[in-house]
């Protein structure tokens, strides 16, 4: 159980690897970026509430493989720090290609972030199951 438990260097760095991949694309998206400024509160907001339930079903189903029950600190922990993790990603990517205008346009920034965060989160924690099983 205690191996269960650990999240190590490698998980932060399958985490980045499976954000990243999928961030890439969609971030470099005019798509996104102009789904990100008309999405409204209500849709983005659902938006996150959906990331974080597929987030939680694969890590459940994949990574813990149903067993929760005396784990629940690190099932949490783990669902949120990759969406945290695949956050910072995606802040870095948009910052990078000059996509991020957090100082003239914050509300638009963040709704980015979140926009892109979805399949970047799901992408990180895909890649940090492969090898659970």
């Amino acid at each position: 159980m205690s191996k269960d438990l650990r999240f190590n260097l490698e998980d932060v760095s399958q985490i980045i690897i499976g954000s990243f991949a999928l961030a890439i694309p969609i971030s470099f998206s005019e798509e996104a970026w102009r789904l990100s400024e008309t999405l409204p509160f209500f849709n983005l907001s659902l938006l996150l509430l959906l990331s974080f339930c597929f987030l939680g079903f694969y890590t459940f189903q994949s990574i813990f493989q149903g067993a929760v029950k005396h784990r629940l600190f690190a099932f949490v922990f783990r669902v949120f720090i990759a969406y945290l993790i695949a956050t910072v990603v995606v802040f870095l990517i948009l910052l990078a290609i000059d996509k991020l205008p957090l100082i003239d346009e914050t509300v638009i920034a963040i709704k980015r972030i979140i926009v892109i965060s979805m399949p970047a989160s799901m992408g990180a924690i895909i890649v940090d199951g492969f090898d659970k099983e």
